[in-house]
């Protein structure tokens, strides 16, 4: 069977693409298990040109632009019907085309484990007045 691949976007000017790596285990929660796609599990940012940080809830995890060994293609499957020639398969009434919707060139290495977000309430200071007589804040008197 022949897979004909076709680019529409032109030599050179296919979307970029990038890959995201993680160290570890992304684990769903039981509710979320037959709504994964489209289901928003972070946020991430570019710090510089090769620096990123992926927040997840409350974690933080800080990564890395790297060019990939070889660059791989994103595929889209299309399907098409094929008139009745009579050098086709009757079989196979279809023809299968790959076209190609983007090329990854770059991954986003997060290899370092995350820091937590959580951080303590600050403390609440009360305001001394201080008593017009004896010079003693309320605070004192109250020790």
């Amino acid at each position: 069977m022949q897979i004909q691949l076709k680019c529409s976007c032109g030599e050179g000017s296919c979307p970029e693409w990038a890959i995201i790596e993680l160290q570890g285990v992304v684990e769903v929660q039981p509710d979320f298990q037959e709504q994964l796609k489209n289901l928003k599990i972070g946020q991430i940012c570019r710090s510089s040109e090769d620096t990123y940080t992926f927040t997840i809830g409350y974690h933080e995890l800080t990564g890395s632009k790297v060019p990939m060994k070889k660059p791989l293609l994103v595929l889209k499957k299309i399907k098409k019907n094929i008139e009745d020639n009579a050098d086709t398969n009757p079989s196979n009434p279809f023809k299968m085309e790959l076209e190609v919707i983007g090329i990854i060139r770059h991954k986003i290495l997060f290899k370092t484990r995350p820091k937590a977000l959580i951080t303590r309430p600050q403390p609440v200071v009360k305001e001394r007045k201080q008593s017009s007589k004896s010079g003693i804040t309320e605070m004192e008197r109250a020790c």
